[in-house]
């Protein structure tokens, strides 16, 4: 028998998704009225259709127990340490304390500047900052413990004082572990956790709140022809496979966001089937990051309307994943992109 997989689509916002719920039209999405469905697709590995709520009695009976099940999971209200998920989307603001980052490399690494730059982006709206001292640019090779912990300690120091919510971008559950002890709020580990085969025991540990973010290799060669049978499909079997490594490791708590990592082992055509059904993730019962900030695949698109800040190619990417349900986005414009949202919502 076929693996069946639920992907909620055609989302309402506003009055209109307030409308469509007391109409029993559509479901909210984690709860919030604010955003809702009304429809979803039902794919296999080789079969997908369209399929309105009014219609799922018509399905077979093991078929309609399993979307039920799926759709319990994507319209419950999900509870995050220190965050309010119904604040759709939450705005992850990105500070790269290195020297060779692919976009801001060298801007923010010295203690004034990195600091000034923290603040800056709260300011303008930022919920979640999230600090490395690692570059994983397509191509790039480790960076020693000491040398990445040199980079962050002293703003993850100062920041401490202030009462944010801080995430920390590192493979190493070294820093992990450091960092812990200036009040972090999330660690941001692009491997999936499976770089250091010490991350899952200091996160049962610390039951610190993580991102499960999904790379096919290792920065090295990440981007050297990346191949899959069906890339949306493959990324969800994984984190089905994490979480249930991490369930049998101990990690109880629901303080688990997904990232199916745009651009780390994928090219152009896996980055857009991912953007166009991102929406699937929801079925898994956790929010849902994307980082699409300034990436290649906009050069890529664009084409000669390409630019150093690819902006206009992050906030349509940001809109259309919004628009997907995704909770939390993660970009290095926090002003611009706050605003693109800002617009959007009075106009929808």
């Amino acid at each position: 028998m076929p693996k069946y997989y639920t992907r909620v689509c055609n989302f309402h916002f506003g009055k209109s998704s307030l409308k469509k719920i007391k109409e029993k039209k559509s479901l909210p999405l984690n709860g919030n009225p604010l955003i809702s469905f009304d429809s979803f697709e039902l794919i296999t590995k080789t079969k997908k259709k369209i399929v309105q709520l009014d219609q799922i009695n018509r399905l077979r009976h093991d078929i309609k127990k399993k979307v039920k099940k799926d759709l319990e999971l994507v319209t419950k209200k999900k509870k995050f340490k220190k965050l309010n998920l119904n604040n759709h989307p939450i705005i992850m603001g990105v500070l790269n304390l290195t020297p060779d980052s692919f976009s801001d490399g060298g801007q923010y690494n010295n203690k004034s500047s990195g600091y000034t730059r923290a603040i800056y982006l709260f300011n303008k709206g930022c919920d979640i900052l999230d600090i490395g001292g690692e570059s994983t640019r397509p191509g790039s090779k480790e960076v020693k413990i000491d040398i990445e912990w040199k980079r962050i300690k002293d703003i993850l120091k100062k920041l401490s004082k202030l009462n944010k919510f801080i995430s920390v971008d590192t493979r190493k559950s070294e820093i992990m572990s450091k960092s812990l002890n200036y009040k972090i709020s999330l660690i941001n580990d692009v491997s999936g956790l499976s770089h250091d085969p010490d991350t899952i025991d200091l996160l049962r540990r610390s039951n610190s709140p993580f991102v499960i973010h999904h790379m096919k290799g290792v920065p090295e060669n990440m981007q050297k022809k990346p191949k899959y049978k069906n890339v949306v499909l493959e990324i969800y079997d994984f984190f089905e496979r994490k979480i249930k490594q991490l369930r049998e490791n101990g990690i109880k708590h629901n303080n688990i966001i997904l990232d199916p990592g745009i651009g780390f082992g994928k090219d152009l055509k896996h980055n857009i089937t991912i953007l166009n059904n991102i929406s699937i993730f929801h079925t898994l019962g956790f929010p849902v990051m994307l980082g699409v900030s300034r990436k290649r695949f906009i050069k890529d698109i664009s084409g000669n309307n390409d630019s150093k800040e690819r902006l206009g190619g992050t906030i349509s990417s940001c809109l259309s994943s919004m628009m997907q349900g995704v909770q939390i986005l993660r970009v290095h414009d926090v002003n611009e992109v706050n605003q693109a949202i800002k617009v959007f919502k009075s106009l929808n």
